[in-house]
C-alpha cells in the first residue's frame, strides 16, 4: 500500500507555517507490551527492568499499554483528538530479534499495519528507528560500546526503509543519544545499567556514527524527510564556566558533530585530561556523522540549572530552582523552549525543527466522574505552545509539534509511578480516558486551524 496523509487545510492561517502538523508521540517499549509474542527478541530493557531494584516497584514493560494489540483503537482515539502526526518507534528486536540476520516478518507486519492504519485515518506516520530498546543479543557482544553495532544499525535502517519506506512519512534515526550514552553507560540509571565514563564516550561516538550511516541507508531508499532527535536543555546558573561546561557536555556534544562535523574542542580536551587519549573518537568518522539532515528533532522539557561542584568528571552539578516543578522534579519554564529554539537558529542556521517531545508528568491523575482534571498539564501545554508560537513568529522554522505522551506508559526506571500521558491508562483494565489536557489540545488544534489561536 502506498498512501499519503492529507495535508493540513490550506486555510490554516494564523501563525502556522505551511505544512505544520500537531501530533503526539510514544515509544515501543513504553507502550507495546507483547514482549514475547510473534517472534520478538529480548531487548536490553527487558533484561534491565527484570533486574531487582532497577525499576520503581519492580515494574516492567512486559504488558505496558498493550498497544501491540490495541493499536487500532488507539489510532481511532488519535482521530478523536484531531492529531495530524504520530511519532512512534520501531522495536529493533521485534523486527530483527538478534539485531542482525533475517527479519521477523510478523514484527515487520505489525508496523506496516500501524503505518497503514495511520494513513487511512489521515495521520502522518513518523518512525523512530531507535528509542533505547537494543536487542540483547547485540549487548552480549559489546552493545553500543563497539563499532560493529553501528554497522548493524545501518543494516537495520536499510531493512526498515525497504519494508516500510512506502508508508512511513518521516524517519528519525535516534532518540536522545545523550540519555543512551550517559544515563545508560556512565550513571547506570537506564539500560544496560553500566557505570563507566570512557565506555559512555565510546557509546556516544558509535551512536552518532550509526546515525550518519543510517542517514545514508535511508536516503538510498526513501524520499521522506530524515532527522535525529536530541534532548536539549538551555543551561542556567550564576557561574558562566559551569553553564558552559554542562551545555557542551549535554547539548553541543551531539549538536556540533551532527551539524558542524566536529566535537566541542573544550570537551575533547577536558575528557582527555580526565580519561587519557580517546582513540574511539575517530576523526575520520565525522564526515559520516555530519551527513545533511532534513530536520532536527528537539525534545524539550525544562531548563537545567547548574553550579560548580566536586562531582566528577565534569565538576558541575544540577540544582532544582525555586518555583513550580513537575512530578519528576523538573522546573516548569516554557521560556526555555523559546530560548533553545532561538539559540539553535542563531548558532546553527535556518534548520527545520520538529518538536518531537514536549510534556510533563503530574500527580493529578485521579478519575473523577469520568474525567481526569489535570490543570497543571493544561497550563504546561498552553504556555509551551505559546512559546512555540513566539519562536515561529521570530523566524524559527518549526514544522511539527508532538506532545509527550499520547498515553500514560512505562516511564523507564520510574516504572508506572510517573504519568506523562494526555490520555489516562488504567493499567489493570487498559481502559483509555482522555484527560482534560487531551480535550484542551484537541480544541487548540481545531481553533488554530481556523486561525483563531
Amino acid at each position: 500500500m502506498t498512501a499519503t496523509a492529507p495535508k493540513p487545510a490550506a486555510d490554516a492561517v494564523s501563525w502556522l507555517p505551511n505544512g505544520f502538523r500537531f501530533g503526539a508521540a510514544t515509544a515501543s517499549y513504553q507502550v507495546e507490551g507483547a514482549v514475547r509474542e510473534d517472534g520478538r527478541g529480548e531487548s536490553i530493557w527487558d533484561r534491565f527492568s527484570h533486574k531487582p531494584g532497577a525499576v520503581v516497584g519492580g515494574d516492567t514493560g512486559d504488558v505496558a499499554c498493550d498497544h501491540y494489540h490495541r493499536w487500532a483503537d488507539d489510532l481511532d482515539l488519535m482521530v478523536e483528538l484531531g492529531l495530524e502526526s504520530y511519532r512512534f518507534s520501531i522495536a529493533w528486536p521485534r523486527v530483527q530479534p538478534d539485531g542482525r540476520g533475517p527479519l521477523n516478518s510478523r514484527g515487520v507486519a505489525f508496523y506496516r499495519r500501524l503505518a497503514e492504519g495511520l494513513l487511512e485515518r489521515g495521520i502522518e506516520p513518523v518512525a523512530t528507528l531507535y528509542h533505547w530498546d537494543l536487542p540483547q543479543a547485540r549487548q552480549e557482544v559489546g552493545g553500543w560500546a563497539v563499532r560493529d553495532t553501528a554497522l548493524r544499525f545501518a543494516e537495520y535502517a536499510a531493512h526498515m526503509a525497504a519494508e516500510l519506506g512506502d508508508v512511513v512519512q518521516g524517519w528519525i534515526t535516534h532518540n536522545e543519544p545523550w540519555v543512551v550514552a550517559f544515563l545508560g553507560h556512565a550513571h547506570g540509571r537506564k539500560a544496560p545499567g553500566i557505570k563507566d565514563w570512557p565506555t559512555a564516550l565510546a557509546v556516544s561516538h558509535n551512536l552518532l556514527l550509526s546515525h550518519g550511516l543510517a542517514v545514508d541507508a535511508l536516503r538510498a531508499a526513501v524520499k521522506a524527510p530524515v532527522g535525529i532527535t536530541l534532548n536539549l536543555n538551555p543551561m542556567r546558573g550564576d557561574e558562566p564556566a559551569a553553564v558552559a561546561m554542562m551545555d557542551a557536555h549535554q547539548n553541543r556534544w551531539f549538536l556540533d558533530p551532527v551539524l558542524r562535523g566536529t566535537y566541542p574542542v573544550e570537551m575533547l580536551e577536558h575528557y582527555e585530561r580526565v580519561f587519557g587519549p580517546l582513540p574511539v573518537l575517530n576523526p575520520e568518522d565525522m564526515d559520516v556523522i555530519s551527513r545533511p539532515i532534513d530536520f532536527l528533532g528537539v525534545n524539550y522539557y525544562n531548563p537545567t540549572y547548574v553550579r560548580t561542584s566536586t562531582e566528577a568528571p565534569l565538576g558541575v552539578s544540577t540544582v532544582v530552582p525555586r518555583g513550580a516543578t513537575t512530578a519528576m522534579g523538573w522546573p516548569v519554564d516554557a521560556s526555555g523552549l523559546q530560548d533553545m529554539l532561538l539559540r539553535l537558529r542563531a548558532d546553527y542556521g535556518d534548520l527545520e525543527i520538529w518538536i518531537t517531545e514536549n510534556g510533563a508528568a503530574f500527580d493529578d491523575e485521579r478519575l473523577v466522574d469520568g474525567v481526569v482534571e489535570d490543570p497543571s498539564r493544561v497550563a504546561y501545554l498552553k504556555t509551551h505552545l505559546e512559546a512555540l508560537r513566539a519562536s515561529v513568529q521570530a523566524g524559527v522554522n518549526v514544522q511539527r509539534y508532538h506532545a509527550w505522551s499520547l498515553l500514560d506508559n512505562f516511564e523507564w526506571e520510574h516504572g508506572y509511578d510517573k504519568r506523562f500521558g494526555i490520555v489516562r491508562v488504567d493499567y489493570d483494565t487498559q481502559e483509555r480516558t482522555p484527560k482534560r489536557s487531551a480535550l484542551w489540545y484537541r480544541d487548540h488544534i481545531a481553533a488554530t486551524r481556523k486561525g483563531g489561536a
